[in-house]
């Protein structure tokens, strides 16, 4: 049995996985998702890292990391602090060595559709910011969810501090582990050009793409739910090749 130690991306909450979570549990597979303290001004990627090792308490080797958006940067952080089999990067922005996500976004403008920007509320007093346009929150997030799904997911959107944005990465290098980039054809808050260049040139990840936007745990619960249990289900000796391969193989899923 694999545990799926499922991230949530910013804004979101432990409620994004609620479709994709019986579907792997159906499979034999157990799922453990968080809420982060996404509001909390004071805490950073290692924050949440620590968070996730502590919901996998008790686990044995056999995890699959699932970090959605920013907060692949968890997901590796985690990596670095227990074994884990696999590392999956879900419509994510990969962490750099040495910097913060905030320097990525400066320097990597081929990063995102920087429209979203324009759809977040004024600072809190945790500096926090709130999705205020509920209508680009649909367009950018949840654009191929049905309208009831979109609806619900819209109305439990949580404050995201830019806290943990703004700290550089603490790694010197990455973990070895292995690694998939799943890649949404249409997303707008990580470009699939970006992502495909990074995935392979920083992790020699497998690169699997999909179709539609940026939540496809909403909008593709099945689909995505197949690709993890395929994950999964990889043989042992393929996952230690695989941490001396220098090129990905490209693979692609509908």
């Amino acid at each position: 049995m694999t545990t799926f130690a499922l991230i949530h991306g910013g804004w979101h909450g432990a409620w994004c996985w609620e479709l994709l979570t019986p579907l792997l549990e159906s499979g034999g597979h157990r799922a453990v998702a968080m809420d982060l303290p996404a509001a909390d001004g004071s805490a950073t990627f290692d924050t949440y890292a620590e968070i996730v090792c502590a919901a996998l308490d008790g686990c044995n080797d056999d995890v699959v990391v699932v970090g959605h958006s920013m907060n692949a940067t968890t997901a590796a952080l985690v990596a670095a602090r227990r074994p884990v089999r696999h590392v999956v990067y879900l419509c994510a922005i990969p962490p750099a060595l040495g910097q913060s996500l905030q320097e990525q976004f400066a320097t990597e403008a081929d990063m995102t559709d920087f429209a979203w920007m324009a759809a977040l509320g004024a600072l809190d007093g945790q500096g926090a910011h709130t999705w205020a346009d509920h209508s680009l929150a649909r367009q950018l997030l949840f654009a191929d969810v049905d309208d009831v799904t979109a609806k619900r997911a819209i109305d439990r959107l949580r404050p995201q501090s830019a806290g943990p944005t703004e700290v550089k990465l603490s790694l010197t290098e990455f973990p070895s582990t292995r690694y998939t980039s799943v890649i949404c054809a249409d997303d707008r808050m990580v470009r699939p050009e970006w992502s495909r260049r990074v995935a392979r040139e920083r992790f020699a990840a497998d690169i699997v793409e999909l179709a539609g936007g940026h939540t496809p745990f909403l909008s593709r619960p099945a689909v995505l739910a197949n690709l993890l249990r395929c994950i999964a289900d990889l043989p042992e000796e393929r996952m230690l090749v695989a941490k001396s391969r220098r090129r990905p193989s490209n693979r692609t899923a509908v």
